[in-house]
């Protein structure tokens, strides 16, 4: 019985994993990054909130801050630009291309007004911090409560 089964050094929960690995890479090899969709860069970004207003993380790794544009209007928060390719050097013949490339564009609604004039925006080691201070109309006033008599 045994010469009829064959050994297989498998992960023993999805036995199927490397034919699908192997099968994502011919297709990708194939289809390449030029037909965009799922190939086009897009920045990951964390957006978090404290008493103060908001706070918008994005990694843009390989970018200056010259190739970034920031704005802010009707509260949404557009951050824009383009990662170059570094494909088109000549003599250089790719056999695996993971790294994504273009444009890109997120937007982020804000749940509510900031102040766009203490709105700032840095870019240290390949992260851009955004700092959207909410406007002083959202700011609870503290309304003292008279006794009366």
């Amino acid at each position: 019985m045994s010469r009829y089964l064959k050994t297989w050094r498998g992960n023993g929960v999805r036995p199927w994993d490397d034919l699908y690995k192997e099968m994502d890479n011919l297709v990708q090899h194939f289809i390449g990054e030029d037909n965009g969709g799922a190939r086009d860069f897009v920045p990951q970004l964390n957006v978090a909130e404290n008493e103060g207003g908001y706070e918008v993380t994005v990694d843009l790794p390989g970018l200056k801050p010259e190739d970034v544009s920031v704005e802010v209007h009707e509260n949404q928060l557009t951050i824009s630009g383009k990662r170059d390719s570094e494909q088109q050097e000549n003599g250089k013949t790719y056999h695996r291309v993971e790294r994504r490339y273009g444009e890109f564009r997120r937007v982020v609604s804000l749940p509510a007004a900031v102040d766009e004039a203490k709105i700032t925006a840095k870019y240290e080691q390949g992260v851009l911090h955004v700092s959207l201070p909410k406007s002083e109309k959202l700011k609870p006033t503290r309304i003292s409560v008279q006794t009366a008599g």
